[in-house]
């Protein structure tokens, strides 16, 4: 069990990178750097090239730790580099004024923040027995939430303070301490695997092997991880348009409402997490997926149609009960499902889906935002919202062909 929490601890870290990125810093600088016109499609632009680089590098680094071979073990000497250099581009975006500053620095901190999580990802199908999974994949959803909260804490600092600077660094470095957490505490696990006269190259570029679509399963599952996700990022990506210009509250009041509604997330989805994992042990993980594409469903309608905060933050409730659901039961498809030798190809390929989740939301949802606030400001965030229902139902489509039964071999 303390081997789990610590295996946890870096989505911690992670994840208050991104959530205070996300959900709070980039959504109200855009308004600063581009206009408030343009701010949708500002955001979604930079998320975009972001997502590019997630796609490139995290299978990339994932499957080349799956064959290295160091005195730290596989997967430590690319979270510690990735780790010191997401402080060091962490701060070149605090300290950038101008757009395209902040979209190179946001570029190499996904290089950066992915050369480390492709292959840490490969640590839970290398060290988490069977048995282990779903307590493994609800302890990493709770983590997730948590670092969310955390995230959003920190980034919220810089609209009382009129600043980002502090808070953007200190997002850093909270990211940077759990990494030495766990470079310090956690063990190996499985041996590295042999290239076989392979060049680092050759390895390289097997992560984009077409080999990857004869586990049909894999493959659906990734596309419905994308479209699920894709529900929950528009809530919390576009949380700050909708709050200023839908519900009309003003920066100060944001930095309080953005911490209620993280808040309300972040219990709803560790209070399930767990049962939600326990619960698809016995009920089969794809039953547990479909309701929470259906519970978020209805909490998306609610939020988008809210006619004013208090009634959004009870809409919020369901959308994070199906989001603690849905994190927990989907890793734990996923670890039963891709192959163990090399789940650091696997993981990290699942794991561009996650990255591309947000910027294909914030996309859609952002230019959407922008060309319906052409005609009717306030109504832009909403229509955006109202996105969320068509992707939990292609989430749940997708999903049908997938196996669910577990592969050990």
């Amino acid at each position: 069990m303390f081997q789990i929490f610590q295996l946890s601890i870096y989505w911690f870290g992670i994840n208050a990178i991104w959530g205070g990125l996300n959900n709070v810093i980039l959504q109200r600088r855009m308004d600063d750097l581009v206009g408030k016109a343009n701010a949708g499609s500002g955001l979604a632009l930079l998320t975009l090239l972001g997502a590019v680089v997630a796609i490139l590098v995290q299978p990339t680094i994932g499957t080349i730790s799956d064959y290295t071979i160091t005195r730290w073990g596989r997967r430590k000497p690319y979270i510690v580099i990735g780790a010191v250099l997401d402080v060091v581009f962490l701060a070149g975006i605090a300290t950038s004024n101008t757009y395209v500053s902040v979209v190179a620095f946001v570029v190499l901190l996904q290089i950066s923040s992915n050369f480390a999580q492709g292959p840490f990802q490969g640590y839970v199908p290398d060290l988490v027995p069977a048995a282990q999974v779903g307590l493994a994949s609800g302890l990493m959803g709770v983590m997730i939430v948590l670092g969310r909260i955390g995230g959003v804490a920190i980034g919220s600092i810089g609209l009382f303070t009129g600043s980002f600077v502090a808070a953007t660094i200190g997002l850093g470095l909270l990211e940077l301490t759990t990494a030495i957490v766990t470079v310090v505490t956690v063990d190996e696990g499985r041996a590295a695997v042999s290239r076989e006269g392979r060049s680092w190259l050759q390895i390289a570029t097997g992560a984009w092997g077409l080999d990857i679509l004869k586990e049909r399963s894999f493959v659906w599952l990734l596309g419905s991880r994308l479209f699920v996700l894709m529900a929950t990022v528009t809530l919390t990506d576009l949380i700050f348009f909708y709050m200023s210009r839908s519900i009309g509250l003003s920066d100060t009041e944001i930095a309080i409402w953005i911490n209620v509604a993280t808040a309300v997330i972040a219990v709803t989805t560790a209070l399930t997490t767990f049962p939600a994992a326990r619960l698809s042990d016995r009920l089969g993980r794809k039953a547990l997926v479909y309701f929470t594409c259906a519970l978020g469903s209805l909490g998306m309608l609610g939020v988008a149609l809210a006619p004013n905060i208090v009634v959004a933050i009870a809409f919020v409730i369901p959308v994070g009960v199906a989001a603690g659901a849905f994190l927990a039961v989907d890793w734990a498809l996923m670890t039963d499902i891709v192959p163990k030798a090399t789940s650091g190809r696997y993981m990290g390929i699942s794991n561009v889906v996650t990255g591309a989740a947000g910027p294909i939301a914030i996309a859609i949802g952002g230019v959407a935002m922008d060309r319906v606030g052409a005609f009717d400001f306030s109504l832009g965030p909403r229509v955006a919202f109202l996105f969320a229902l068509l992707y939990y139902a292609l989430g749940a489509l997708l999903l049908r062909p997938v196996d669910e039964r577990r592969r050990d071999h």
